[in-house]
C-alpha cells in the first residue's frame, strides 16, 4: 500500500503540500492516520509536479522522513499540478526506484495506492519496474488515461481482490479513482487538494466514495460511478 496526494490549482511550494502540514506525506511515511493495510511507508517516496507543461520526478527507495536534501529543496520547488506519493512496496515486489510512484508517458503523472495481481495485467518492456503498479501505469499509458475509469473497472473485474486508488495528473487536470481504499478531497481557495487521508484536520476535507472516478480541472470537480466487482 502506499499514499498519495494531488494537487491542481495556483502555483506553490511543494513542501506546503508534502512536507508542512502535520499529518503531510512525511508523517503518514512512518505514521498513517487511515491506512488500513500496513503500518509504514517507508519504501521510498516520489514527489512529480510540472515546469510549465514537462513533467519532472524526484524519487528515491529510502525513507521520505530522512531524505534531508529533499527537505532543502522543497521549499524551493514549485508548481500549479503535483502528484506525490510515500511507498509500502507490495511484498514480493522490488524496492527500487523505478518502482516508486510517480509513473509517467512523458504527459501525465501517475500513482498507484493499492496491490493488483501482476497475472491479469499485459507484461511488456515499456513498464519502469516489473513491481505491480509500474506494470499497471503502463497499462493505463498504453490505453490512455482519458479511459481510466474503464481501466480500473477491467482491472478490478479481473482480480476481485485488487486495491486500485489512481490518481494522476497532466498539469492541467487531475483524475483519480478509488477502489478498495481511502481517497479525500479538500477544496481551496487557491486549489484543489485529492489524498489518500487528510493531511491535517480541517473539517472542509470531504471523504470521497467508493467505486468512482473523479475529475478536477480548473472548470470544476466531477464524480462518475464506476461499476464495481
Amino acid at each position: 500500500m502506499c499514499r498519495h496526494l494531488g494537487w491542481l490549482g495556483r502555483e506553490i511550494a511543494v513542501s506546503t503540500l508534502v512536507l508542512d502540514p502535520p499529518h503531510g506525506l512525511r508523517t503518514q511515511s512512518y505514521a498513517p492516520r487511515r491506512q488500513k493495510h500496513g503500518l509504514l511507508n517507508a519504501d521510498g517516496w516520489g514527489v512529480g509536479f510540472f515546469d510549465g507543461t514537462t513533467p519532472r520526478r524526484w524519487r528515491s527507495a529510502a525513507p521520505l522522513w530522512g531524505d534531508v536534501s529533499f527537505q532543502s529543496v522543497a521549499p524551493a520547488l514549485r508548481s500549479h499540478c503535483v502528484v506525490a506519493a510515500v511507498r509500502s512496496a507490495t511484498v514480493g515486489m522490488p524496492i527500487e526506484v523505478s518502482a516508486t510512484a510517480p509513473f509517467t508517458d512523458g504527459r501525465w503523472l501517475l500513482s498507484h495506492n493499492g496491490i493488483v495481481d501482476r497475472g491479469v495485467l499485459p507484461v511488456t518492456s515499456r513498464a519502469e519496474s516489473v513491481c505491480d503498479s509500474a506494470v499497471l501505469a503502463d497499462l493505463i499509458f498504453a490505453r490512455g488515461v482519458e479511459a481510466l475509469g474503464d481501466v480500473v473497472a477491467e482491472v478490478g473485474t479481473a482480480d476481485p481482490h485488487a486495491r486500485l486508488n489512481i490518481l494522476a495528473g497532466n498539469g492541467s487536470r487531475l483524475l483519480a479513482t478509488t477502489w478498495g481504499d481511502t481517497l479525500s478531497m479538500l477544496r481551496r481557495d487557491d486549489g484543489v487538494v485529492l489524498a489518500s487521508e487528510p493531511y491535517d484536520d480541517d473539517p472542509a476535507w470531504e471523504d470521497l466514495p467508493d467505486c468512482h472516478l473523479v475529475e478536477v480541472t480548473p472548470d470544476g470537480i466531477t464524480l462518475t460511478a464506476l461499476k464495481g466487482p
